[in-house]
């Protein structure tokens, strides 16, 4: 019962989320552009959910995909850049246990969901590419709405686990995060207890979904390189790979810097906390902010849609 009560009690306490170590004096500083780049994210996807839903032309499985990335990335980034420019601006701020299990849940979940969605525009890309004259028989309305709810129940199911080895753990010695906010193994090591299983679990399930998801996405650029480098035409071939363009730099942009921080957080014991922690806040905002513009420039669809939709604000 004393032993029930303790994790009860435990779970019912705040956490303390520091912000970034060593650098709490330049926390007003570092605010300011992580601020801007958080507007240009909720501007720049907001903008590309309205020009998607308003435009019947966008109305593809493309833009649907490019769609759901844009609510995850607002997700992404909403999830955490509120609470961390609170850090930023009044010091070091409390969150409730399952405040933090919301945050860190929605924060993976969407990075997982993100990866997956990724790999659904590879697929898209594949058939657009390699068999345009079944594309609609492929992907069809029926066949998109079975995607996009089973990426989103995968994602759901690899990280619920992760609230749930939480919630077994007692946490009976500091509840300080030195963090900007709340994530799996970082809350985990603030308990009195064994958490090999999070860890492996942590690190393990997502990892190999996330990889299991490059080495797909992989196989269909290769097929669609194979496919591309076949076509008599060279305008065929500049145009088919100007489609696939937009969407490599959202590939790499995601997962470079995603792979650099988790290999750094499990076997990185040189890289400083500080900078781990600079560059996974960095990771939350820049890839959001960047997605919508990467698209709008390189989509010639998206870029015409935005063009005309500020010349008419304009005449207005």
């Amino acid at each position: 019962v004393i032993t029930t009560r303790r994790i009860i009690s435990d779970h019912t306490g705040d956490f303390t989320l520091l912000g970034i170590p060593g650098l709490g004096q330049y926390h007003v500083w570092i605010s300011i552009p992580f601020c801007f780049i958080y507007l240009v994210a909720i501007v720049g996807n907001s903008i590309l959910l309205y020009l998607i839903a308003v435009e019947h032309s966008l109305h593809a499985p493309m833009f649907f995909f490019l769609s759901m990335l844009a609510m995850t990335d607002l997700i992404l980034s909403t999830t955490c850049v509120p609470k961390t420019l609170t850090i930023f601006w009044l010091g070091p701020q409390k969150i409730s246990f399952p405040g933090c299990l919301t945050q860190l849940f929605f924060l993976h979940c969407s990075f997982v969901l993100d990866s997956a969605i990724l790999l659904a525009m590879a697929f898209d890309r594949y058939v657009a590419i390699c068999s345009p004259l079944r594309y609609t028989t492929i992907l069809t309305p029926r066949t998109i709405i079975k995607i996009a709810v089973g990426i989103s129940f995968r994602s759901f199911c690899i990280i619920l686990p992760v609230v749930f080895l939480l919630t077994r753990l007692p946490f009976c010695r500091t509840r300080i995060i030195p963090h900007t906010y709340c994530e799996h193994i970082g809350v985990a090591r603030l308990a009195c207890a064994d958490i090999s299983v999070n860890i492996w679990y942590g690190f393990a399930v997502p990892i190999m979904t996330v990889i299991s998801d490059v080495i797909l996405i992989a196989v269909s650029y290769s097929l669609i390189l194979r496919a591309v480098f076949r076509l008599p035409s060279r305008d065929a071939r500049h145009k088919a790979l100007g489609t696939c363009g937009s969407h490599v730099c959202v590939i790499l942009m995601f997962y470079t810097p995603a792979f650099f921080s988790i290999l750094a957080h499990r076997f990185g014991h040189n890289v400083s906390l500080t900078f781990h922690i600079l560059f996974a806040n960095l990771y939350i905002v820049i890839p959001p902010a960047l997605n919508p513009i990467v698209y709008g420039v390189k989509t010639k669809q998206i870029r015409d849609k935005v063009i005309l939709l500020f010349s008419t604000k304009a005449t207005e």
